[in-house]
């Protein structure tokens, strides 16, 4: 499950709640793309903004319509206490698999971390997958923490940060992992502009967010790279390069965000307040990428 393209969807959402028709569609849309797995409520679903109910609700619909494809929940939460709710809910859904970040308002030291995932793997009967992402996290894990919560039951995959943009190097860094994570534990990519090279370099599975609305250029990028084609991979990549420059200049998720409204797929604001998406001379960029790079429903 923790190998191949894990496709993270949006989680649209108005003041009145989450739409749950246009989320149903994105999570269908998916299954139907043939995605190895679909990441439901990561920081592309907005899952910090959600109540308990509102998140319980979406794995429930995130299940219910990836017919056989495996759901992987974000559980992240300010408390442990608050993880293990949404833990308990991501399960009782049917989700196949659980994604936890550390967050924080605190500032978390390595033992804080350890702590979270060693309480949280404690009550768990799915896999879970190690959100490493420092740019909404603000916490940077270290190789010796990796080892470490690694060797914790029901943990099953790494998503880490990126790798080197440096070929040599990247496999240099995937190497070194390989090196101090047990055998059972999966290494995941995220950082789409990095998802060529992080599988080019070996790592097992890309954790993609433009493969939530757009899952045919990543099935691409994905199906060369893991059959050992890492030309073709890296060409694909290099075709999306003015959406990984948009992705560089405003972050991915009001990129994909407005690219979804542009669509149709979701309603024309369906990030939750205070993001307010892109200004109007940004959005008619991201309509002409779009066009450009042919990218469409």
């Amino acid at each position: 499950m923790f190998t191949g393209l894990s496709a993270f969807p949006l989680t649209p959402i108005t003041e009145a709640g989450i739409d749950e028709k246009a989320f149903a569609t994105l999570v269908a849309r998916l299954a139907a793309a043939g995605a190895d797995s679909i990441g439901a409520l990561g920081s592309t679903g907005s899952y910090a903004y959600l109540t308990r109910e509102e998140r319980a609700r979406a794995a429930r619909v995130a299940v219910e319509h990836a017919e056989r494809t495996p759901v992987v929940v974000g559980i992240g939460a300010l408390r442990t206490r608050h993880v293990l709710e949404a833990a308990e809910d991501a399960q009782n859904a049917g989700a196949a698999g659980v994604l936890l970040a550390p967050m924080s308002y605190q500032p978390l030291t390595e033992d804080d971390v350890f702590g979270l995932y060693e309480d949280v793997s404690a009550h768990l009967s799915v896999p879970l997958v190690v959100y490493d992402n420092p740019g909404t996290t603000h916490f940077t894990f270290t190789d010796e923490l990796y080892a470490r919560v690694a060797e914790l039951p029901h943990v099953a995959s790494i998503k880490i940060p990126g790798v080197p943009a440096e070929p040599t190097a990247a496999q240099a860094r995937v190497r070194r992992l390989r090196q101090i994570l047990p055998g059972t534990v999966t290494l995941g990519v995220s950082g789409d502009p990095l998802g060529a090279t992080g599988l080019n370099a070996g790592c097992d599975a890309w954790y993609s967010v433009i493969a939530g609305t757009f899952p045919e250029p990543a099935l691409t990028i994905t199906r060369a790279a893991r059959s050992g084609d890492a030309e073709q991979a890296r060409a694909e990549s290099r075709r999306l390069q003015p959406l990984w420059d948009l992705f560089e200049r405003h972050g991915s998720l009001r990129v994909v965000a407005e690219a979804a409204a542009r669509l149709g797929l979701t309603p024309p604001h369906s990030l939750p307040l205070p993001l307010r998406g892109l200004e109007a001379d940004d959005r008619a960029r991201v309509a002409d990428v779009l066009e450009q790079l042919r990218l469409r429903a």
